[in-house]
């Protein structure tokens, strides 16, 4: 098991088929919300705890679940106000985090297209908070080769990672994937979307904003 701090407020716990089966549930069993899997994750908590001062308590969580190509399980708890609270339960107060029932969601990785990919930013910060990640993660050197075209682009207050040209041979794609639904949203109708972006968005970085990123803001 192993933890990752995102950002303040989010961790992610990447669990492999020897973990589940060392707790001896299945990936299908957890994304039921059984009270097994309830306690598991509980269990989770209190470790990412003690591993990275993630501390839950006092706030509602959005915990998202990923099984990846490798076999390993990719878990995002993310801390929110309990206003736009999207997987905690409602009827127990926030005081007791360490008991409330949590609801997994299963969570989308790969681009609708295999050459084009399109992701939404909430904030500039949170593109930037990627690119440390990234550098301090030593997964860089795997962006140079990841596509030809990679632009970042303005349009009604988000940013947009537009990736174009995408190398389907690179394997370590699906690791950057899988990483950056972590800041950022996939845009489902990612082709459409990119003819808006060209027309009606400002375009920030050209070339490869990633490179200009690490060289500029990380």
């Amino acid at each position: 098991m192993k933890f990752e701090k995102l950002s303040d407020n989010k961790i992610r716990i990447i669990l492999t088929m020897q973990d589940l089966t060392e707790k001896n549930i299945d990936f299908h069993s957890f994304m039921s919300n059984s009270i097994e899997s309830q306690n598991v994750l509980l269990d989770m908590l209190e470790e990412a705890k003690k591993e990275t001062g993630f501390d839950p308590e006092n706030f509602n969580l959005k915990i998202e679940a990923l099984a990846m190509a490798d076999t390993n399980f990719i878990f995002t708890i993310t801390k929110v106000y309990p206003e736009t609270a999207i997987a905690t339960s409602k009827s127990e107060p926030a005081e007791k985090t360490s008991r409330r029932k949590f609801t997994i969601k299963k969570k989308s990785l790969t681009p609708s297209s295999t050459t084009q990919a399109v992701y939404m930013f909430n904030c500039f910060d949170d593109f930037c908070n990627f690119l440390y990640f990234l550098k301090r993660s030593n997964s860089v050197s795997e962006i140079h080769s990841l596509a030809d075209d990679v632009l970042l682009y303005s349009y009604k207050n988000y940013y947009y990672l537009l990736i174009s040209n995408i190398h389907t041979s690179i394997v370590s794609r699906i690791s950057f994937y899988a990483t950056i639904t972590e800041f950022a949203k996939c845009i489902s109708n990612s082709k459409s979307f990119a003819s808006k972006l060209k027309e009606c968005g400002t375009l920030i970085m050209k070339n490869n904003a990633l490179e200009i990123g690490f060289k500029h803001f990380v």
